[in-house]
């Protein structure tokens, strides 16, 4: 009965989103203050349904209700609590509800927190997010509805997949969706704006916290997605630009364009038209993200291969949405008329600059993503864009933004001066050249490529920090004034600064793996091997139990010199309901530097397959997400987003237009 109960709450939810979707937008062109509101009231509504829907899954999983088709074929009396919760979404049915939470929660967060924003720029909103929520919902209950029943009852179920049961991914898709879904609101906005025709320095205010939290948000869930392929799969790396790791690098991209350009639309009103572009094509990229992973198209740990009625479904949705907004984009951008002028060689000018190059390292990604499967659907030529396409193509492209990143904040609004700019940066410049030239002078044969990249963080942070430094004058004036200034700094200004960091942090990261060292081979009991200054030795190797797996557990003991530094337990894990054999590896991990240790199979001689690999700061790949996300976070905590926009007084249309608005 109950989980009929969620049944129903998900109809009820997909009639309450047909009824938001259509009469605060009637009620907006027509001015009838009563209909606007019904948009307010529909979206919490519809939001607390499908928090019901949640929930009645969520309660199927814990109490192992396997008459429902979708807990038997993911589910299994054996398994832990923790991964019986999370395993909601750990399949196609239940990862699209949660898609579904996620979009009527961020409604309902603008219908509870939009009460500054004009009555009808915010009906439309929620009417262009109630027909998100129609199309996502009917998705559901038409194709993959998860409270399907099954008779008879089976006394277990399958189980979920063993990749799958582990802490970081189970986190790892609501940060994704959070962030998938969140663009919508930016999208929903840049599609009001246009119905509306008029876009301001109080829209680009208003988009600006709704972008940058969703941002956040994809930015966690790609760390963490990054993380777990690292600690999990064994195979030592990070990043493989998987096609389901680019669907979610694409939005990340463009979505960080987006907030730059929206600071320009608030600070100079300008570039008004190419912000509501960025925002259409975000949220299409989160779109075209989840036709790849849940379509079919892609068959991963990360995709649910599933039938084509979906895929086809989903296409479809993808047409409506994009094509639609598009087409409307391209009748009503060109009434958008620009309103400050700018000089190429100023704030904005940079800003511009960071826009198209971003811009083109999503293009890059997505050619190189979608052109092969393009091929496939056409019968042509199969061919693999793998890792060496993507480095030689996005990173060159990388680089002019890191180097823009430092320069920018330095320039002035409207005009700036380059000359200037470049002399405050001269300690970044210095710092950069001493850690190029010093690694060439300690290392033999190293990659340039590799070296070039650490120095080029360097640049990036010592010229974030000198911006910092410059807004508080520190060492021009007495230092109680430049902690004076410091305290009184707008948030949103340490967030860049924190935002800028966690960029440079992640690069030097990256740019220092190439220096790794490796172990790969057959250990024997008492067996030893040497890496980066570090005796590894395979002491015992024995069956351990798990909750629902045994696992054979080795023992290494790693010494440097005379001294034990640490004993590490890799494991290789037989889930015995599924037929599946995982790794799971054993990390010292330090912000110099990581020792990572892998077992496979045992050969015939009874020698164990061991990878061990020293990784120089690695983690701070990761630490670098943080301080990004945590930038953003505090921007986000800025005074100016919480009590709104201050309140501006809305001339008739027909000023407008003759003021070339």
């Amino acid at each position: 009965m109950i989980t009929e109960f969620g049944h129903f709450a998900l109809i009820l939810a997909l009639c309450v989103a047909i009824v938001q979707s259509s009469v605060p937008l009637i009620g907006a062109a027509r001015g009838r203050a009563a209909w606007m509101e019904v948009g307010r009231s529909a979206a919490l509504v519809q939001f607390l349904l499908v928090a019901v829907a949640m929930g009645v899954l969520m309660h199927a999983y814990i109490v192992s209700d396997f008459s429902v088709i979708n807990v038997a074929q993911n589910s299994h009396t054996d398994k832990p609590l923790f991964y019986k919760i999370t395993g909601v979404w750990g399949n196609h049915e239940g990862s699209m509800l949660l898609w579904a939470f996620m979009l009527a929660l961020c409604s309902a967060a603008v219908a509870a927190f939009s009460g500054n924003l004009p009555a009808d720029l915010r009906a439309r909103v929620l009417a262009v997010q109630g027909m998100i929520a129609v199309g996502f919902l009917a998705f559901i209950l038409a194709t993959s509805n998860p409270f399907l029943r099954t008779w008879p009852v089976p006394s277990n179920g399958n189980g979920l997949n063993p990749v799958l049961q582990d802490p970081g991914l189970a986190f790892h898709p609501p940060f994704l969706y959070l962030g998938y879904v969140g663009f919508s609101v930016a999208f929903s906005f840049s599609v009001a704006a246009l119905i509306e025709g008029r876009v301001d320095a109080a829209w680009g205010r208003w988009v600006r916290p709704w972008s940058l939290a969703s941002w956040c948000a994809l930015t966690v869930g790609i760390a963490l997605g990054s993380w777990w392929a690292y600690y999990t799969l064994g195979w030592g790396g990070w990043w493989f630009w998987d096609p389901v790791e680019n669907a979610s690098l694409m939005p990340w991209i463009v979505g960080t364009a987006l907030i730059h350009s929206a600071i320009v639309v608030e600070r100079r009103e300008t570039l008004k038209s190419w912000t509501i572009l960025l925002a259409i094509v975000t949220f299409s990229l989160s779109l075209v993200g989840t036709f790849l992973v849940r379509s079919g198209v892609l068959s991963s740990v990360h995709a649910f291969a599933v039938d084509p009625r979906r895929g086809a479904f989903i296409l479809g949705l993808l047409v409506i949405a994009i094509g639609g907004s598009l087409s409307l984009y391209a009748a009503r951008a060109p009434a958008l008329k620009g309103g400050g002028i700018f000089a190429p060689i100023s704030r904005e000018g940079a800003l511009l600059l960071n826009n198209v190059l971003l811009a083109t390292c999503a293009a890059t990604v997505f050619l190189g993503t979608l052109y092969p499967l393009f091929l496939d659907a056409i019968h042509g030529p199969k061919i693999s864009v793998g890792a060496p396409f993507f480095n030689q193509t996005f990173v060159p492209l990388m680089v002019p933004v890191l180097v823009a990143m430092a320069v920018g904040p330095m320039l002035a609004w409207k005009r700036g001066d380059l000359g200037a700019a470049m002399q405050r940066l001269w300690m970044a410049f210095a710092a950069a050249a001493v850690v190029v030239l010093g690694m060439f002078y300690v290392t033999t044969g190293a990659p340039v490529l590799a070296i070039l990249g650490l120095g080029l963080g360097v640049w990036t942070a010592c010229g974030v920090l000198t911006e910092w430094a410059d807004r508080v004058r520190l060492f021009r004036v007495p230092l109680r004034q430049s902690w004076h200034r410091a305290v009184h700094l707008p948030r949103a200004a340490f967030g860049m600064t924190l935002g800028h960091l966690g960029i440079a942090i992640t690069v030097i990261g990256i740019s220092a793996q190439p220096f790794q060292q490796e172990f790969l081979g057959y250990m024997k009991l008492g067996d030893q091997a040497a890496l980066a200054g570090y005796q590894l030795r395979l002491d015992k190797v024995e069956r351990v139990q798990g909750p629902n797996f045994v696992a054979d557990e080795a023992t290494i003991l790693v010494t440097r010199g005379t001294q034990t530094v640490a004993v590490q337990h890799p494991q290789r894990r037989y889930f015995q309901l599924q037929d599946q054999t995982t790794g799971v590896t054993s990390i010292r991990s330090g912000l110099d530097a990581d020792l990572y240790l892998a077992i496979g199979d045992p050969n015939e001689d009874g020698a164990w397959t061991i990878r061990a690999y020293w990784k120089p700061i690695v983690s701070w790949i990761w630490l670098g997400g943080l301080v990004m996300a945590a930038g953003g976070a505090v921007s986000l905590s800025d005074r100016r987003w919480r009590v709104g926009v201050a309140h501006k007084l809305r001339r008739p249309r027909g000023l407008q237009i003759a003021a070339g608005e």
